[in-house]
């Protein structure tokens, strides 16, 4: 069964309270995560890609009407594009280690503030059910995110079919999870992880 019973464990503040004096580095975060997770899918074709347009469409004089050499000018319905997308785009952005962690521990303390996180270990044998029951005790209706320092097979199985759930292991934290979370449960172990994590820790 899910264990509902939060745990008394104080939030440490170089993590969880620090001040947040503006958003934009909250902002450069969040546009690079969404940035680094699109891919280059887009492909159009180029004049010299489109198929036809061997043929001159009508002679160069006498008809009245503007000179054209090809079909495929990008003027032309079905003619080539000018300055489409090749599908070899970079959308990445580079952001520092430590700008990354700052982000986090900025957005952790907006959502500390705005009293979103619970402490708690979420504990299932691996029943759906047990955790929709766990977030209804909690009063947990809408994006939910679980923080945990592993994904047990019980725990994946639990919260693989819920759209308003998202487990995510502790170091993988990013600021676009926990600005678009509306609760945030983590696990006791999990907020000495963060912490360490985010004052210094490797990975």
């Amino acid at each position: 069964m899910a264990d509902t019973t939060p745990k008394t464990v104080a939030l440490p503040k170089s993590t969880f309270g620090v001040e947040v004096e503006n958003h934009e580095l909250l902002k450069v975060a969040y546009d690079a995560y969404l940035s680094n997770a699109r891919q280059a899918s887009a492909t159009t074709l180029k004049r010299g890609e489109v198929s036809g347009g061997g043929k001159k469409p009508w002679k160069q004089k006498g008809t009245g009407r503007a000179r054209f050499g090809s079909s495929r000018n990008p003027i032309w319905r079905g003619g080539g594009i000018v300055f489409g997308p090749s599908g070899n785009e970079n959308y990445t952005k580079k952001l520092s280690t430590t700008s990354k962690r700052v982000a986090v521990k900025q957005a952790l303390s907006l959502a500390n503030k705005a009293k979103k996180i619970t402490v708690a270990d979420v504990k299932t044998t691996g029943k759906t059910a047990e955790v929709v029951k766990y977030l209804a005790d909690n009063k947990f209706a809408r994006k939910t995110l679980i923080v945990v320092d592993e994904k047990s097979p019980e725990l994946l199985r639990a919260t693989n079919n819920l759209q308003n759930v998202q487990l995510i292991r502790s170091t993988y934290l990013s600021v676009f999870h926990v600005l678009n979370a509306d609760h945030i449960v983590i696990s006791p172990v999990s907020v000495k992880t963060i912490d360490a994590w985010l004052n210094g820790g490797t990975k």
